[in-house]
């Protein structure tokens, strides 16, 4: 087990686009255990690897239903339904806004063997799906939030300790709700 610290707003790892990758080895294995314990240990339900500073397309993901990894991902929204509904991230702790997103897509991409992977992701894993390859993008969900929801989330997180002290990177075990083991995120 490998706890990470996690990268904050403000880290201009979370605003770049992440690389392909390209070489399917024990480094990238590693990465995908890393996010994983990285992502228990701060209550979260997805992680991407720029959070954790690495600037390549890989995320992980455990919403309770199900759990897994993607790498180079991409997805294609099924139908026009929407969902409305909280989103936080662990990048950017204590502002957490309604967001609306795809209801369910089509996810694609590899595993760390470099398989072939497609699932159809529908509630929240959609959301998580969605959340987490904007990371990818140098996306943060701030961006997808309506412009007076958004002046409203900035001055929250302006008025954060952690901003305000100029912190860009936290403990996992200081970011979210705290520690969530494998065994009980099932």
């Amino acid at each position: 087990m490998t706890i990470q610290p996690v990268r904050l707003f403000g880290d201009p790892i979370l605003r770049a686009r992440a690389a392909e990758v390209e070489t399917f080895d024990p480094q990238v294995r590693q990465l995908v255990t890393d996010l994983l314990d990285t992502m228990y240990e701060s209550g979260g339900v997805g992680m991407a690897a720029p959070q954790i500073g690495v600037g390549l397309r890989v995320f992980v993901y455990d919403t309770g239903d199900a759990q897994g990894h993607l790498i180079n991902p991409v997805f294609e929204v099924v139908g026009d339904e929407t969902q409305i509904g909280p989103e936080g991230c662990l990048s950017i702790p204590g502002v957490r806004e309604d967001v609306s997103r795809a209801n369910t897509v089509i996810a694609r991409g590899v595993d760390m063997d470099g398989a072939a992977v497609e699932f159809r992701a529908e509630g929240l894993l959609a959301r998580c799906v969605q959340h987490e390859t904007d990371h990818l993008d140098g996306v943060l969900f701030l961006q997808r939030l309506d412009p007076a929801v958004r002046k409203e989330a900035m001055r929250t997180l302006r008025e954060s300790s952690w901003f305000t002290q100029g912190i860009t990177v936290l403990a996992a075990s200081e970011i979210g709700g705290g520690r969530r083991t494998r065994e009980r995120s099932r």
